[in-house]
């Protein structure tokens, strides 16, 4: 079944058991309209155009050829149309569940620093001497926290 989109009449080919006999709400794949669509209401017009008047020819009568639309025509359609320009607004995009991802994922990607670090302690140290010192504090430092949160708590 070909159904024509009503605001950008773009041709989609639709399977006919998609679609009950009562009709229902469909939406365009280019435009994103929505609209219903009922199967019993079909326009004759577009009947009209896939089906178009057959003449069986006869021996004696000469056969016309067919001649293709002039280009003219679709450009005399678009001219009819009329283009609004929207204008666009960007949303807020701060949320308190954005910032909490966000320190979520700071908070693991500093533990996960710190466990390579403690991993390939040993290696570090032969390439950066002055390395261990700063390790050390930063490991002190981290137990200070704990400590202090343990208290906290």
């Amino acid at each position: 079944m070909i159904i024509e989109c009503i605001n950008c009449s773009k041709l989609f080919d639709v399977n006919s058991d998609l679609i009950p006999s009562t009709g229902r709400t469909i939406q365009c794949g280019s435009c994103d309209h929505v609209w219903f669509f009922n199967p019993n209401n079909v326009n004759l017009k577009l009947k009209e155009e896939i089906q178009p008047n057959i003449s069986i020819p006869i021996k004696s009568q000469k056969i016309k050829d067919i001649k293709p639309k002039k280009k003219t025509d679709n450009i005399n359609k678009t001219e009819k149309k009329q283009f609004a320009v929207t204008k666009y607004q960007a949303k807020s995009s701060f949320n308190i569940t954005k910032f909490f991802s966000y320190i979520l994922v700071s908070i693991i990607s500093f533990v996960a620093l710190i466990i390579l670090i403690d991993t390939f302690k040993s290696v570090l140290y032969v390439v950066f001497p002055g390395l261990e010192l700063m390790i050390f504090s930063l490991f002190e430092t981290l137990k200070d926290i704990q400590l202090f949160i343990k208290d906290l708590i």
